[in-house]
């Protein structure tokens, strides 16, 4: 059982930056694939970004290509969303998740274990 805990959520003026992190208890992140996704209220879960075992390959949504980067440290305990130039509709709760199998990054929750969420406002 992996057991993934976000942090540094938060409340940002638009144009304003957070980063967040996703660590596993007990555990690295290097044999997982990690993806992070948000959900706003009433609507679905979406793909946000995501990055590869390795760390060398990353993936992103339309929406925040160019404005989001995630990376995962060296000894892979930690994977960070760096958001920059947040909008308002960027508000939302956001997710990390890791998955064991597979080498392509999934965009879609097919995904192993979640963490709790952590909750990004962006006021205009």
């Amino acid at each position: 059982q992996v057991q993934l805990v976000e942090s540094g959520g938060g409340l940002v003026q638009a144009g304003g930056s957070l980063r967040l992190s996703c660590t596993a208890s007990g555990r690295t992140l290097s044999s997982y694939i990690v993806g992070w996704f948000r959900q706003a209220p009433g609507k679905e879960r979406e793909f946000v970004a995501g990055v590869d075992r390795s760390g060398r390959s990353t993936v992103y949504a339309n929406s925040v290509e160019g404005r989001f980067t995630t990376s995962k440290d060296n000894a892979a305990t930690t994977v960070v969303l760096q958001m920059n130039s947040l909008k308002p509709e960027d508000t939302a709760v956001y997710y990390c998740s890791a998955r064991f199998l597979g080498m392509v990054i999934p965009t879609t929750p097919q995904y192993d274990y979640w963490g709790q969420g952590t909750q990004v406002t962006v006021s205009s």
